[in-house]
């Protein structure tokens, strides 16, 4: 979980400066693509995460 906030406060971080800073709108592109692959990490973790912690009856 704490990757996934790491990625997400990166992904904020280049996205600001990208927007901000002229001449540096590649920043926002990485930025953009840190976030899709936070959103693609937290989902493959999230659909993994609930096959592995099974209730034994």
């Amino acid at each position: 979980m704490s990757l996934f906030l790491f990625l997400i406060l990166v992904a904020v971080v280049l996205g600001i400066i990208g927007f901000v800073v002229k001449g540096l709108f590649y920043l926002l592109v990485i930025g953009v693509v840190v976030l899709v692959l936070a959103l693609v990490y937290a989902a493959v973790r999230f659909r993994r995460g609930g096959r592995k912690h099974r209730v034994a009856r």
